[in-house]
């Protein structure tokens, strides 16, 4: 079994929508409008939402609050635990150069 793949990097593109690299060169860009539970309340705002980093130690999405999502979740190997699902607006593979 490999290794589990971690976010390596996470860029904000505007509203509740987030470009999330991971360790495996899996690259979503996930529309997050509708779809944060109530725990997540603290980052729905957009200057607060723009915030999120890559958490150094969970390598996932977190913000400066202490919050951070379930990089399974995100990789998209498990459907979250309540409420609606994140919608993916983009998916792709990064091209190693040769």
């Amino acid at each position: 079994m490999g290794a589990l793949a971690r976010v390596t990097a996470v860029d904000h593109l505007g509203g509740r929508v987030l470009r999330v690299t991971f360790s495996d060169d899996l690259v979503r860009e996930i529309d997050f409008a509708g779809a944060l539970p109530g725990g997540l309340a603290a980052v729905d705002d957009d200057s607060i939402f723009a915030t999120a980093e890559v958490d150094p130690v969970a390598r996932t999405v977190s913000w400066p609050s202490g919050i951070n999502l379930d990089p399974d979740v995100l990789h998209g190997d498990e459907e979250t635990a309540s409420g609606p699902q994140p919608r993916v607006v983009r998916e792709y593979r990064l091209q190693q150069s040769r």
